[in-house]
């Protein structure tokens, strides 16, 4: 197996300006964000300062991950989809990095940087699925072994949590700044300071219940508990919330609801008094909030378990890239993709499963905005190390991983 450290494919897709840039921004380490940050720029920064700061960071980010792209397997890189992913990328990096020299202070920079992150935004938009289609296509058309299947797995989380931080400083500034924002609602950006938790849970399972319903004519039904009210600061019961992206939430929770309706229904067959509701526990605690999803669904052997976040692995049927109406299971992508949200701010995703039972899945965020820091991939000697040994190391990927190493770029 012979792994590509040129820059073969990105000579085709960038000028030698743009190839200087990449190698200069590739260079420094991301900064990574908390909430609390977020919120008070959301608050308190003008336009011309969250531009002084993205003109720099996203280019940053983006080149950090293009580097790379670029040691993935020969093969892969020349997947069409994958082609089609690394033009995408390049073409936004070249529209960034026209901004570097700009200054903040000129209103029309300022509109047309909004509506460069719009346009990246846009191109952007089916990078998920695209990036999915290639590594498809590559396992479609050759045997991986388990040293290049778990290089390709590493990358993938990066790749996915790099996507996830891109959107979030992109949006977040669109939001704030676009010239119709929406300035009467109390969120920050993507941020909502009092995100109600049982509000975001009933809808992430009505809309995963609509779902269900599709697929199998039932739904469970759900019972929550636990402390949906908690005493506020003014010592009255108020509902359960925290300052987080309800957006983010959403995704777990609507991703852990799919699959727990799935194997419950799948297991009790489908006549509705037969099928046992879906728990969830939700606590706060000082340093975490926590929402737990139990079924009923019959469980996941333990051998099973271990391939549950891994991307492209589904105990259920692959349905068409290209669906009709929206699966109900079946890309592989659910699981690992919400971890990563999860992990996004240092909260984390847990499934702890009972053969011939059920399964719990606990969702763990952090509960105080200066906790909650942005977890992000950096391009450096030890991330190449993975692309070029057949026995990949401890990286932030595996959960052991010291949360001080992350930090430090390790």
């Amino acid at each position: 197996m012979r792994f590509t450290a040129s820059l073969r494919n990105l000579n085709k897709l960038l000028d030698t300006k743009s190839l200087k840039a990449l190698d200069k921004n590739s260079q420094f380490t991301p900064s990574p964000l908390t909430i609390q940050k977020f919120l008070e720029f959301g608050q308190n920064a003008p336009e011309e300062e969250s531009f002084v700061f993205l003109k720099k960071e996203l280019p940053v980010r983006f080149a950090n991950i293009m580097k790379e792209i670029n040691l993935l397997p020969g093969d892969l890189l020349q997947m069409p989809s994958v082609l089609t992913l690394q033009d995408w990328y390049a073409q936004s990096f070249k529209e960034l990095i026209e901004f570097e020299e700009k200054s903040g202070k000129d209103p029309v920079t300022l509109i047309n940087f909004c509506q460069a992150l719009k346009t990246v935004q846009v191109r952007h938009t089916n990078v998920v699925q695209t990036l999915a289609q290639g590594v498809l296509e590559l396992k479609d058309s050759q045997d991986i072994d388990k040293a290049r299947d778990a290089q390709i797995q590493y990358f993938l989380d990066r790749f996915y949590m790099n996507r996830i931080s891109l959107r979030m400083l992109i949006l977040q500034h669109i939001l704030l700044f676009e010239a119709d924002a929406d300035k009467s609602n109390n969120r920050i950006g993507m941020i909502d300071p009092n995100c109600k938790v049982k509000n975001v849970i009933n809808e992430a399972f009505q809309n995963a219940a609509y779902l269900c319903e599709e697929y199998y004519d039932v739904a469970p039904e759900i019972e929550i508990k636990g402390q949906t009210l908690i005493k506020n600061a003014k010592g009255k019961k108020a509902p359960l919330s925290l300052c987080y992206p309800p957006s983010h939430l959403y995704h777990i929770l609507f991703e852990l609801f799919k699959n727990s309706m799935r194997a419950t229904v799948e297991k009790h067959g489908k006549s509705s008094g037969d099928v046992p509701a879906i728990e969830v526990l939700v606590a706060k605690g000082e340093h975490d909030v926590s929402i737990r999803i139990s079924d009923q669904g019959g469980g996941i052997p333990r051998h099973i378990t271990d391939h549950l976040f891994h991307y492209l692995f589904s105990t259920a049927p692959r349905p068409s890239m290209s669906p009709t109406k929206a699966p109900l299971a079946g890309y592989g992508y659910g699981l690992p993709l919400s971890r990563l949200y999860a992990r996004y701010f240092h909260g984390e995703l847990v499934l702890n499963s009972y053969d011939g039972y059920g399964t719990d899945a606990v969702v763990y965020l952090k509960a105080m905005t200066n906790e909650a820091i942005e977890l992000l991939p950096v391009f450096n000697k030890t991330s190449t190390k993975q692309y070029r040994s057949s026995t990949p190391a401890a990286d932030w990927t595996d959960p052991a991983y010291k949360r001080n190493a992350l930090l430090n770029g390790q």
